[in-house]
């Protein structure tokens, strides 16, 4: 146990600096009585504290105290955890080689964990056993014979995937958490245990071999109810849902046509699937085809690229780029017009948002992890309460993006995702197939899945709409199981400025109006009609038996009364002092006099 104490401080402090041991300090003093907020406060509470410490323990007690309460990875705090957790015995029982691992440890827990990657933990505990020679604290014959590659790991077997989502969300303790919080505490988190399962599941499941995957699933309100970092957490604790930035190929599409149903476009506005180039950029639709004329909802479902080209151009690329800052993405976005492709690299859990709020009626969602936290008396330190929801693109855009998303899966590149009852959502694959993506909501749930090569290899047969898909069905699947099944607002209730104003719209009722019959005449309002009460009048001004209208006695119908012509013109007409036949219009009282 000492040997152990002078590994770990001689890997803390390896440069033998006066301040090693007041880092040391200073840590345990943020670990047992304060959190890690960067304010100034709590930086001059910790040095009070670190002093206090110095004042009242040897450093080997001090070495002790924080042994046993510093994070050593993989859910293990204190060495005792640590070495059960890694070696399956009491550390009591820790060998120099198994020590000098555990050692190395602290510096990076993450990044030297021998379940996560043991050539980086060999490495490190290597550098330990030579900084040990190097002061003195290990007897260089005995160094010669430490083999730390000979070191046995306990055997992991399936660790829940739940890890991903507990080293994402405990951080966040530091700034939820007051800083006079001394005692054990309860985390209440957001997991639903049973889709965490389904997710992990569906992942592990569907993913091509040698690739990696990734799932992200948020509840209405952002509450974060499954999230998948990776395949095995065993094998890489890296987690590629919240960490990783990878393109989204055409779910990228998902800001194009937000931001044109914004500028005035519908889902049956007509578009053109031509050659088109843009500032010397020519992109091609995956089938190498051109459709010709079709409309924005079968464009969008079939995922063609030179409509969204054609209409990032027309609405502005950087518009496209303000659309996804407005939904959430908080990666670096150019403008350069291969973005609407999905050029851009993303997170997977920011994706997921922008598609969230998709399905919130174009309201924002704050993604979350934690619902309170409590003392172990019950004594509630924290609640979480709801991000104020800003309207991000008014009802209609929602309605009109969530019309596309829903043909996307119904008929377009996406059917693979559909699960028995209304799914929207939409694919995305990248070039040569290095990335597939399939984004969607049903139910109040929306899940994003990504799944990829970590080395940005190609992934032969990779899409969106193939293995990503069926992963995102496959957890739906159980995820809604106990919802009832929910139909999409797809009508577009337009704003009068975007409705087409018809006939009655500028003349009102068609009883209340002049109007040209088929022969040119005009036709007071209230007067008979040729269509009133004689069948068989044919366009010419002929009935079948040969007689004309002047025939059969009935009169012309009148001209335009002068009362008419006022109320058409909004002019006052002019009455006396005309030429026989000629009529002539004043514009305005305030016209000059005798103005034409």
């Amino acid at each position: 146990m000492l040997g152990l104490g002078r590994a770990v401080y001689n890997a803390f402090s390896e440069d033998r600096q006066v301040s090693a041991t007041s880092t040391i300090t200073q840590q345990l003093a943020r670990n047992v009585f304060l959190n890690s907020n960067r304010t100034l406060g709590r930086k001059i509470n910790e040095a009070v504290l670190a002093m206090a410490l110095e004042w009242n323990f040897s450093k080997e007690q001090i070495l002790e105290l924080y042994l046993n309460k510093v994070y050593f990875g993989g859910g293990a705090y204190g060495i005792d955890s640590a070495s059960r957790r890694f070696f399956s015995h009491s550390a009591r029982e820790l060998s120099l080689e198994e020590a000098a691992i555990i050692a190395g440890l602290v510096k990076a827990p993450s990044r030297y964990s021998p379940t996560a990657d043991i050539d980086a933990a060999v490495s490190r505990a290597n550098v330990v056993v030579g900084q040990m020679v190097r002061y003195g604290d290990l007897d260089p014959s005995l160094a010669r014979n430490v083999d730390i590659s000979a070191v046995r790991l306990r055997e992991q077997v399936g660790q829940n995937s739940v890890r991903y989502f507990t080293d994402w969300v405990l951080p966040q303790l530091d700034f939820l958490l007051p800083n006079d919080v001394f005692e054990p505490i309860e985390v209440w988190t957001t997991i639903d245990v049973g889709m965490q399962s389904a997710a992990t599941a569906a992942v592990q499941n569907n993913v091509p071999e040698g690739s990696e995957g990734a799932l992200v699933s948020l509840d209405r309100d952002g509450a974060i109810l499954a999230m998948v970092g990776g395949t095995d957490y065993v094998t890489s604790n890296y987690n590629r849902a919240t960490t990783s930035v990878r393109q989204p190929g055409s779910a990228w599409k998902l800001f194009v046509y937000l931001t044109a149903l914004e500028a005035g476009y519908t889902p049956s506005s007509p578009v053109k699937d031509v050659p088109v180039t843009i500032d010397g950029w020519s992109p091609r639709n995956s089938n190498g085809r051109y459709s010709g004329e079709i409309d924005v909802r079968t464009a969008f479902a079939y995922s063609v690229n030179t409509v969204a080209a054609q209409l990032g151009n027309e609405v502005g690329f950087s518009n496209v780029a303000n659309m996804a800052r407005r939904f959430g993405i908080t990666t670096p976005i150019t403008s350069y017009p291969s973005m609407v492709l999905g050029s851009n690299e993303v997170r997977v859990i920011d994706m997921t948002r922008a598609f969230a709020a998709v399905s919130a009626r174009g309201r924002s969602i704050e993604p979350y992890g934690i619902l309170r936290i409590t003392t172990a008396d019950g004594d509630e330190l924290y609640r979480h309460s709801q991000a104020r929801a800003y309207t991000l693109v008014p009802d209609y855009v929602a309605a009109g993006i969530t019309d596309l998303l829903q043909t996307a899966v119904n008929t377009g590149t996406g059917r693979a995702a559909q699960i028995g009852r209304p799914v929207a959502g939409k694919t995305g694959t990248t070039s040569d197939n290095k990335d597939g993506w399939f984004l969607g909501f049903s139910s109040g749930i929306t899940t994003g899945v990504w799944m990829g090569r970590d080395d940005n290899a190609r992934v032969p047969g990779m899409s969106g709409g193939a293995a990503p898909a069926r992963a995102f069905a496959a957890y739906m699947r159980y995820a809604v199981k106990d919802r009832p099944a929910e139909e999409f607002d797809t009508e577009l209730q337009l704003p009068d400025w975007r409705l087409e104003p018809d006939d009655e719209f500028y003349y009102g009722d068609p009883g209340e109006y002049f109007y040209i019959d088929e022969q040119g005449n005009l036709v007071e309002p209230g007067a008979p009609s040729f269509d009133d009460g004689f069948e068989g009048f044919d366009v010419e001004g002929e009935f079948p038996d040969g007689r004309s209208v002047e025939d059969m006695g009935l009169p012309p119908p009148p001209a335009a009364s002068d009362d008419f012509l006022e109320q058409a013109t909004g002019g006052e007409v002019r009455r006396e002092g005309s030429a026989p036949g000629i009529v002539t219009f004043r514009r305005g009282a305030d016209q000059a006099a005798g103005a034409p």
